[in-house]
């Protein structure tokens, strides 16, 4: 039974050193403050957390655990590595699969090993099958996040199974539909088998997602809203009286917040959206509108709306909430809430495209495989 609760609870295995109390009151009189006498924001935050965005099933309602249940998860000795299972709804043998493959995976990074075989290593997706780096370089942080004291089960707070809410059918239909159209690598110019002159996905480097160009953070890491990724979360904000910047370790976003300022037209429109800031008591609100066709958040549109509110509750801690709002993608509004603490690291330049040869690798490869195609082709009407 105890193994079963294990791998249960496996997504919120914290580190024993993060069991402490941490209950807080909100905007507490002893917080930093400008010489205006708003709270200062200024400084680094970690924002890695492994508990997840949204809850796993299994919790249903349930929005945070009892002291008996984080007291079996400190106990469990592959606690730290089981933090990477996000344990999936189904069966506790297949989460259990999961969470020793990623526990396998700290063991495998050995800098002698050979080459992956011509071909790739049969792997799934396009990393496995060239030797893709393990979870040894991923950082998810080692712990979740209390806020009153309690551990959360979940970033979003509303719903309150703590999930996105459902899509809309136009949105199902749109996603069905793209999923039809992709291909995991193959090596093969499967875009070609129809008509040996069709575009393919490959065929300029525009037709590549942001992230995989460098332009923008992979996930929703700069947002809004602002989420725990797979690794580089530290966040640094720059705080004066009209404005407010937030640099972001992934990919260097930098997020410009102008204060007390109307929206820019809506023709006007950005990868981050227009964030206008405003105070409520000591509490930063930042409203972001005018998105572009593909925000950060995975699955939104050009019509997202986010509401972020940040509160200093002590000198070590931002509480950090949000609401997102699109109605042609989510059928209702979804809110989420959980702790940035503070660290002494500093935000470093993310030199993503510094020496990365890969990207032209990937167009040149395309098109090698469409000579292949073609060769083949030729080859077989002859």
């Amino acid at each position: 039974m105890r193994s079963r609760l294990l791998v249960c609870l496996g997504v919120f295995a914290f580190a024993c050193t993060a069991l402490g109390p941490a209950a807080f009151a909100q905007g507490g009189a002893d917080i930093p403050r400008t010489p205006s006498g708003r709270p200062d924001l200024s400084g680094n935050y970690d924002t890695a957390t492994v508990t997840p965005l949204q809850r796993p099933r299994q919790f249903g309602d349930r929005a945070t655990l009892t002291a008996e249940e984080v007291a079996i998860i400190a106990s469990d000795p592959d606690g730290l590595a089981r933090t990477f299972n996000l344990a999936p709804a189904g069966s506790d043998e297949r989460a259990a699969v999961r969470a020793d493959a990623q526990i396998a995976g700290f063991e495998t990074g050995d800098g002698s090993r050979e080459a992956p075989p011509a071909g790739g290593d049969g792997s799934a997706g396009a990393a496995g099958n060239v030797g893709g780096y393990n979870t040894f370089w991923i950082d998810r942080g080692n712990a979740g996040f209390q806020i009153d004291g309690e551990y959360r089960t979940s970033i979003i707070i509303d719903p309150p199974d703590g999930r996105q809410p459902p899509r809309t059918p136009e949105n199902r239909a749109a996603a069905a539909a793209r999923r039809g159209s992709f291909r995991a690598n193959s090596g093969t110019a499967w875009w070609l088998e129809d008509d040996l002159n069709a575009p393919g996905p490959y065929d300029n480097p525009e037709q590549r997602p942001h992230a995989e160009r460098c332009l923008m953070g992979f996930g929703s890491t700069a947002g809004p809203p602002m989420l725990s990724v797979l690794y580089n979360n530290l966040k640094r904000i720059v705080q004066t009286d009209d404005t407010v910047m937030i640099l972001v370790e992934m990919v260097h976003d930098a997020r410009i917040v102008r204060m007390n300022q109307e929206h820019n037209p809506p023709e006007i429109r950005s990868w981050l959206g227009d964030s206008v800031g405003h105070w409520e008591g000591d509490t930063l609100v930042v409203d972001t509108t005018n998105f572009t066709d593909n925000p950060s958040l995975g699955g939104a549109s050009r019509n997202l709306h986010v509401v972020e509110r940040f509160t200093r509750v002590d000198a070590d801690t931002l509480l950090y909430g949000f609401t997102v709002e699109d109605p042609t993608v989510w059928t209702a509004p979804w809110s989420g809430e959980y702790t940035w603490p503070a660290s002494d690291n500093r935000v470093y330049e993310y030199a993503c495209h510094e020496a990365n040869y890969s990207f032209g690798g990937i167009l040149r490869g395309a098109r090698v495989l469409e000579e292949d195609a073609r060769r083949a082709a030729a080859g077989s009407r002859d």
